[in-house]
């Protein structure tokens, strides 16, 4: 499970977990992401039961379990929380934060000790230890319950599946290539994303934000204008559409 740092101001900073060079053939690869804030860390998105062991392995490297207060969840597919069970085993006082549409879905993962902490539709805004996460609003992209994070000091926003496109282990950390890179997205997004309306208002509250880096659940990252040209393509796509 490869780490990188891809923020660190102080003892704030956000680490990216993913590209398992050991993951089981025909398991999609996700990014995970931690922020930590002095005495406090949160997962985003923390990953498959099957990337518990190494997952845990790399964030012991970074900060204890006791540290981990909180979870966030985006929406409800098991790529990206079916390790919950495990992690409610190994977290002594941490809440996980989640769309309140797939709470009663999500406690299928197993939750005994964590404590849901069901998101409004409108979104919320959390204390980390000396910084403050936006939990923003992004229904319909792709699930009709579904959240991003946004970090206003650290300037990243955690887009879900939103940008995003499975690359193989070699790949660049950042995107390289916008031109290929949007030709390879197309697909993906036409299919996984149902509305246009949903879509041109996500890309209008993202335009409000300061955003230095774009941080997917699936492949490379975004950074600075390639930000701004992303939205820019996205927002002439058309979506919904089953592309053979």
């Amino acid at each position: 499970m490869q780490a990188t740092v891809i923020y660190e101001d102080g003892d704030h900073r956000w680490i990216m977990f993913g590209r398992d060079p050991n993951k089981s053939e025909g398991i999609i690869d996700t990014n995970q992401y931690l922020i930590q804030s002095g005495d406090q860390a949160i997962l985003l998105d923390p990953g498959g039961i099957e990337l518990f062991a190494p997952m845990l392995s790399a964030v012991l490297k970074f900060v204890p379990t006791e540290k981990i207060t909180h979870l966030f969840a985006s929406h409800q597919d098991p790529d990206i929380i079916s390790s919950l069970g495990l992690w409610d085993q190994a977290l002594p006082n941490a809440k996980l934060y989640s769309p309140w549409l797939w709470e009663s879905f999500i406690r299928h993962f197993g939750m005994e000790r964590i404590e849901f902490c069901a998101i409004p539709d409108e979104g919320q805004t959390i204390s980390l230890g000396r910084i403050q996460l936006q939990f923003m609003p992004a229904h319909y992209l792709h699930s009709p319950g579904n959240f991003h994070v946004y970090d206003p000091k650290a300037k990243i926003l955690m887009s879900g599946e939103i940008g995003g496109y499975i690359e193989n282990n070699e790949a660049s950390l950042y995107v390289d290539n916008m031109t290929s890179h949007m030709q390879k997205m197309r697909k993906f997004h036409q299919r996984w994303l149902p509305s246009n309306e949903a879509k041109q208002d996500w890309i209008r509250r993202v335009r409000q934000l300061d955003v230095d880096i774009m941080a997917p659940q699936h492949g490379c990252l975004f950074q600075n204008q390639q930000v701004s040209e992303f939205l820019n393509w996205l927002e002439e796509l058309p979506v919904g559409i089953a592309v053979r």
